[in-house]
């Protein structure tokens, strides 16, 4: 078959730092002199368990050997997940990209580690796995994230931004002709960590942070933490989190709807500094993940903005499919061997076509 009509058929599986499920995507992508076209077809959102949240949560805190066993529990459960879902809707698959879940990343030591067997995955889905992203970048002296950047070029290259809510932010967009990429700040790992002793899992549409006000003071210690100062490329993890910003919150005695709201103004500063550093005049920035829902911090960031960009909220598909749909085209783009991690966005020596390839054995 000529390769420049073929369509990929490609699952993307992710989950996400904010630890709300696992969300599968299955994809067709073409490309066509030089340009790619992508359609999302079906998608299915699994919700974890309470009990397979903290367990996924705490496994930051696990000897190796039961973190090593957990690995393959996982790698397991998503070829499973992703069987069903094959199974229910008949589809024809190439191959399945699946991020993991990440328990560490610490790529000032070279570390990155995300959690899911990928042979354990090929065997129980009887599929070709892609997976482990991440390792190779970091082992070239990147930070291993954002990955997502590569799919903001090819994918989605008509908009000036491409900003991700998940757990953390990210953004992504051209300068100097090249893609340049970095986290910004926590967002709903943030925010969920905060509704979580009021009973809840998320504040939805931000409405319960919208009735709160700023305690400066708060405000002031959260955007003074020196992760803000630092040049690109840089990126977040789980473990930042936990060092630096949970210490400040315990510190507090303000009610937690007033550190939801201060919580939000925050994020919205941070992520505003970083678009009008990069200075360009009326820019389009589509937002994606699940803090495009949050309506009170969408709200805010606009007015952090002071209305001088043109926010753009997709259809609901891309805003919760989007980095599912990425990690599917990483695959291709390994299967490929073509680039996929850019050392513009990482700093990594060079670009590279990372991934890890797994067959099953079943």
């Amino acid at each position: 078959m000529n390769s420049q009509k073929h369509i990929y058929k490609v699952i993307g599986l992710m989950s996400g730092t904010s630890l709300d499920g696992l969300d599968i995507a299955y994809c067709y992508f073409e490309e066509k002199n030089g340009a790619w076209s992508f359609s999302i077809e079906t998608t299915h959102s699994i919700d974890y368990s309470a009990k397979f949240k903290e367990r996924l949560k705490n496994s930051i805190h696990l000897e190796a050997s039961k973190l090593l066993a957990f690995h393959n529990e996982y790698g397991e459960w998503l070829g499973s997940e992703v069987k069903k879902f094959i199974d229910k809707n008949n589809l024809v698959v190439d191959f399945i990209a699946s991020h993991g879940h990440t328990v560490f990343h610490q790529p000032e030591i070279g570390l990155t580690y995300q959690m899911g067997s990928g042979q354990h995955l090929a065997n129980a889905s009887g599929h070709k796995i892609i997976c482990d992203f991440r390792t190779n970048d970091v082992a070239l002296g990147g930070q291993g994230a954002p990955l997502v950047p590569i799919g903001d070029q090819l994918l989605f290259g008509n908009y000036d931004f491409c900003l991700n809510l998940g757990g953390i932010s990210n953004i992504s967009f051209q300068q100097d002709g090249q893609r340049k990429a970095y986290d910004i700040s926590p967002v709903n790992m943030l925010l969920n960590f905060i509704c979580k002793p009021m009973n809840l899992e998320f504040d939805e549409g931000g409405k319960l942070a919208s009735t709160g006000v700023i305690n400066e003071d708060l405000l002031r210690q959260l955007n003074n933490l020196g992760y803000y100062q630092l040049p690109y490329p840089k990126s977040l993890g789980f473990e930042w989190f936990e060092k630096n910003v949970i210490p400040i919150l315990s510190n507090t005695k303000e009610t937690p709807v007033n550190i939801l709201h201060t919580a939000v103004d925050h994020i919205a500063v941070q992520i505003a500094d970083a678009v009008k550093k990069v200075n360009k005049p009326k820019p389009k920035i589509l937002i994606t993940g699940g803090g495009a829902k949050n309506d009170f911090l969408i709200e805010t960031l606009g007015k952090k903005l002071k209305n001088q960009a043109e926010i753009i909220i997709p259809r609901v598909e891309i805003i919760d499919f989007k980095e599912a749909l990425i990690f599917a085209f990483m695959g291709v783009l390994k299967d490929r061997n073509e680039v996929n991690c850019l050392k513009s966005v990482t700093g990594a020596r060079k670009d590279s076509s990372s991934g890890v390839v797994y067959y099953s054995s079943e």
